[in-house]
């Protein structure tokens, strides 16, 4: 199983997007995690396909991680997976039908992945497992960056690996050195980092220090 860290562009400076972009990519970070809020289903808004386009033509070979943090995602999918996502997230919460929704994603050519948010309970994703590829299992409340780990996210993570073996298993929110180890033993192989890589002067350095403790944590499970 491949183990990735994903560098959220939520916290970047966003006076210097292309440099913070082109930062993230040179620490061998594996993805950029795009958050993209509606003021609806989250208290705040965030990007639109226009940034997703832009990380496309600045880090081509970078790749996007899209996180639909909205009660419509099905108005807007068309236009994510133009404007350059390869992966899309729509969260279990939504307000649409998701097994059309990830059908969509997938006829897109795009990787349609599922979000359960920390009060959801983990049973409401058994249905359509067999239609993602990958699920995303927030460890903090969706809307803002910063937030505090919650800690009790991890058995749903431990309860989705138990089930599907080969999917992918991401967690966000306060994913550092000392919560993504936590996050590896319970089950999960791909991890979000917002403020705590963004903070450092040497990303690189971070993103490597993560990669050994995620190794070490899986080893001594």
């Amino acid at each position: 199983m491949k183990y990735e860290i994903l560098p959220s562009f939520l916290a970047a400076d966003l006076g210097n997007l292309a440099a913070e972009l082109l930062r993230a990519e040179a620490s061998t970070a594996d993805a950029i995690h795009l958050d993209i809020m509606d003021p609806h289903f989250v208290p705040n808004m965030s990007f639109g396909p226009s940034i997703v386009d832009f990380c496309r033509r600045t880090a081509p070979g970078f790749y996007r991680n899209v996180h639909l943090m909205m009660s419509r995602p099905d108005l807007y999918i068309e236009k994510f997976a133009q404007a350059g996502a390869q992966t899309i997230q729509v969260h279990i919460e939504a307000d649409c039908d998701l097994h059309e929704q990830l059908r969509r994603i997938r006829a897109l050519n795009v990787k349609p992945a599922l979000v359960l948010n920390p009060e959801t309970p983990v049973e409401k994703i058994f249905p359509y497992l067999g239609e993602a590829d990958e699920v995303l299992v927030m460890t903090v409340h969706p809307g803002y960056g910063g937030q505090k780990f919650i800690a009790s996210c991890l058995p749903k993570v431990t309860e989705i690996r138990r089930w599907r073996r080969d999917i992918d298993i991401m967690i966000d929110g306060g994913g550092n050195d000392e919560t993504i180890p936590l996050a590896a033993s319970a089950g999960a192989n791909q991890f979000v980092a917002g403020s705590y890589l963004f903070a450092k002067a040497d990303m690189k350095a971070a993103v490597e220090e993560l990669r050994r403790l995620v190794g070490a944590a899986v080893s001594a499970v």
